[in-house]
């Protein structure tokens, strides 16, 4: 920017007008009290009050990057969406980073998920894959979820972190030891959002051009290596350098270190889908990989840090429900529940028409029949008909982009239909213990959970623990004899 540019920019106020008087409030004398009418005053206070808009329930801290993704390999065969149609496909993305249950002034080294959003602007739409870094989740049904995020919030009593309220929660909801179980190993504490893969935890659907669905997972490996915090160096940092996942995201992309991460996907057919052991659309599983192998689809890198973060990371919307041609949902109940509450809380934060903001905005014409709504940013649509279908604008449902039908499993609807398989809530937190983790990894693990659950107290206390205790020793004898010995507690089955 040149000097003269720098000085022919001249202050006004938000509706254009030249002004002068910016550090001065209009009085009547020098010591005199303000006068009401110093209009650009009342506009910047009022301003001022709100620049914040609400916070997010969960996922409030966080940081972001654009970047770009690459097509690597031809999954055709799976999809038909336009972005992997060819090997060299490319387009921009922007990927958020967050941890989960924390307030925006919460440490970066939290043990917590971390959240992993990444926005595709493709040639057909706006495609949200919005998971974590963990492949699973605490819970499979989204009424669990406000209850679930009230046990990570405050007390409603003292206003304090309760260990309690989370440990009564999760003895009494056995799904979550899956997650439970990989949020107290080291994975729980990430050095780092360049460090952790990301997952998009649900399973979804892919479409192919012969209208063929098969079931997908989709998978975010990191290229730099997965790096993690033990519990006390998660600790020392969160008093040292609360921002220390931020600050080093953005370090390494502004000295020229792009960090790199290969999506892969893992395939189950509708048949597959039949005969595998667990609900294929239980978000407190995964598909073992030996069954159901890694396939490589693309590249994404992150190299630019946005230039105003609240405009383009504290406005961002990432939801579920954003998908596009070729890539669709599943009966997978959580993401059912996703569905509705990601666009209601953006409504919700950013206003009715949060996907006009330049960051949530299509890179292609959007044609529908919505208007009006706070904030609506993009001209309205003018003088263009507000009803489908009309006779003047020309817009048509394109058939060729119709989904298949799905096949349902009953015609019966019941709040409580499972079988018994679904109750399953040990065997894979089990061998995720025995024959993932290494000795050290098991060892931190068990210090992890100790430490935690020192934590609960109360009248209640010996039954959660009991409780808890007795989930772990359904996925592991040892475990369970360990942290009991570590509490001090003669555990008997």
């Amino acid at each position: 920017m040149t000097y003269m540019t720098m000085k022919n920019k001249k202050l006004t106020t938000a509706s254009g007008r030249p002004y002068f008087e910016n550090e001065d409030s209009m009085t009547v004398g020098p010591r005199g009290p303000i006068l009401l009418q110093d209009y650009y005053l009342h506009e910047k206070l009022a301003h001022f009050n709100r620049e914040r808009i609400p916070e997010r329930v969960v996922h409030a801290k966080g940081t972001g990057a654009y970047g770009n993704f690459k097509v690597t390999r031809d999954i055709t065969k799976y999809t038909r969406a336009k972005l992997f149609s060819k090997v060299g496909n490319s387009c921009r993305i922007l990927v958020r980073f967050s941890t989960v249950g924390g307030e925006k002034g919460s440490a970066d080294t939290e043990r917590d998920p971390r959240g992993f959003a990444v926005k595709f602007y493709t040639e057909d739409g706006n495609w949200d894959l919005v998971g974590n870094n963990t492949p699973v989740f605490f819970i499979k049904d989204p009424k669990k979820f406000p209850d679930f995020i009230h046990t990570q919030k405050r007390d409603p009593k003292t206003n304090l972190k309760s260990a309690t309220m989370m440990w009564d929660f999760w003895s009494l909801n056995p799904e979550s030891l899956h997650q439970v179980m990989i949020l107290f190993s080291d994975r729980g504490t990430p050095d780092g959002y360049r460090f952790m893969n990301g997952y998009g935890s649900h399973s979804f659907s892919m479409i192919n051009k012969k209208d063929q669905r098969v079931w997908v997972k989709f998978h975010f490996k990191t290229r730099q290596g997965i790096k993690t915090l033990t519990g006390p160096q998660a600790e020392e940092l969160k008093g040292k350098d609360p921002d220390y996942a931020q600050r080093d995201l953005v370090e390494a992309i502004e000295k020229g270190d792009f960090p790199k991460w290969t999506l892969k996907i893992q395939v189950m057919t509708e048949e597959q889908a039949k005969k595998f052991k667990w609900n294929p659309f239980d978000i407190t599983k995964v598909w073992p990989h030996k069954e159901f192998p890694l396939i490589e689809a693309g590249v994404m890198e992150l190299n630019e840090i946005p230039a105003n973060y609240y405009a383009d990371v504290e406005q961002a919307a990432f939801a579920p429900a954003h998908t596009v041609d070729g890539i669709g949902l599943s009966p997978d109940k959580l993401l059912q529940g996703r569905i509705l509450a990601y666009p209601d809380a953006h409504r919700y934060r950013l206003g009715a028409n949060y996907q006009q903001l330049p960051v949530n905005r299509p890179i292609v014409p959007v044609h529908h029949h919505q208007r009006d709504g706070s904030m609506s940013v993009d001209g309205n649509s003018g003088a263009s008909q507000n009803y489908y279908p009309n006779s003047f604008d020309g817009i048509e449902a394109d058939k060729s982009y119709k989904e298949p039908s799905m096949k349902l499993d009953s015609n019966i609807a019941d709040s409580f239909n499972r079988n018994e398989k679904d109750n399953d809530h040990f065997t894979q937190p089990g061998m995720l213990f025995r024959k993932v983790m290494t000795d050290k990894e098991k060892q931190n693990t068990i210090n992890n959970f100790v430490c935690a659950l020192k934590g609960v107290n109360g009248s209640k206390k010996k039954e959660i623990l009991m409780r808890q205790l007795n989930h772990f020793y359904k996925a592991d004898k040892e475990l369970a004899l360990k942290i009991a010995k570590g509490l001090g507690i003669k555990f008997k089955v």
